[in-house]
């Protein structure tokens, strides 16, 4: 399958918070939604979803207008929505069948999916008294249990600790695996980094980079090199101005051309014990900084 939101416009009262966004999505792919509060990642999502419609552009699957009453969407939203006093798995079993399940497939999904998160145990318990994390993990149920098609993931390893964040990793990759399309929002650019092949990042109601995360990698100018030493006193006095040092202790030398990086990184070999010498390429933070840090709006819708 190949989702594609094309020219997607919407306006609340005066104010414009999309102003044409396209994006493409693909089968056993996840692509990473980015921007910074305000940018307009929500609504984009909801449109998507057909919450709201827009006031213009449109929402493909394969090349035709999206048809809402096949395909399947399966949504972990940043803001939790289950009711706290219910018990576990009858609502779960209740969201299932809101989307289409019959009451014995949804039983058996919701009953895999607890053992698969390891909350069998709580099922029939009330969903608050539960912790954060593992009403975090219900909620993915609500997301996966129908077997969707296209999997949206808001912000889904707030509250988890890293034992659980791991689990909700190997899911998500499986999710991937199965061939769905996977739209992966997130502010913790280190989970984008690992999931997402591709990604689009929003400023003020504009998608500002899209594309491959490493072809947008490869195409930063390959001027910089990251130095590791035990000598990086006498490399920073060997090179000047040139060479800075970054948080995590490494050297930053900033190349007048890319085309020195052979002759400077063959003097330092040569001069210093090097522990390690590469090509600098950009972090996803360093991307999105760059890409969307001179957005000071907030997102109201």
């Amino acid at each position: 399958m190949k989702l594609e939101i094309k020219d997607i416009r919407k306006s609340f009262s005066e104010n414009q918070v999309l102003k044409g966004i396209s994006l493409e999505a693909e089968s056993g792919k996840a692509c990473g939604l980015l921007g910074r509060n305000g940018a307009g990642k929500t609504t984009t999502i909801r449109i998507l979803m057909n919450v709201f419609p827009a006031d213009s552009g449109e929402v493909l699957l394969d090349g035709r207008p999206i048809d809402y009453s096949t395909v399947r969407f399966g949504y972990l939203p940043e803001e939790r929505g289950l009711y706290p006093k219910k018990k576990i798995a009858e609502q779960l079993i209740y969201f299932a069948e809101l989307k289409g399940m019959t009451h014995r497939d949804a039983v058996t999904s919701v009953d895999f999916w607890l053992d698969r998160l390891g909350m069998t145990e709580h099922r029939n318990k009330r969903l608050d008294t539960l912790s954060k994390g593992n009403q975090q993990k219900i909620q993915l149920i609500t997301a996966l249990a129908h077997d969707p098609q296209i999997v949206i993931l808001d912000e889904p390893f707030s509250g988890l600790d890293p034992v659980n964040a791991m689990l909700l990793k190997d899911i998500v990759k499986e999710q991937i695996q199965k061939g769905k399309i996977v739209l992966f929002s997130s502010h913790q650019m280190n989970y984008i980094e690992e999931f997402c092949d591709s990604i689009a990042i929003l400023n003020q109601g504009t998608i500002v980079l899209a594309g491959d995360l490493n072809t947008i990698r490869r195409n930063y100018p390959r001027n910089r090199l990251v130095v590791r030493s035990e000598q990086q006193d006498a490399i920073r006095r060997f090179l000047g101005a040139g060479c800075t040092e970054q948080e995590n202790g490494s050297l930053l030398i900033t190349l007048a051309s890319p085309e020195e990086k052979q002759d400077v990184m063959q003097r330092l070999t040569e001069k210093f014990d090097i522990d390690e010498i590469k090509v600098f390429e950009p972090s996803l933070n360093d991307i999105f900084v760059e890409y969307a840090g001179d957005q000071n709006k907030e997102e109201n819708a």
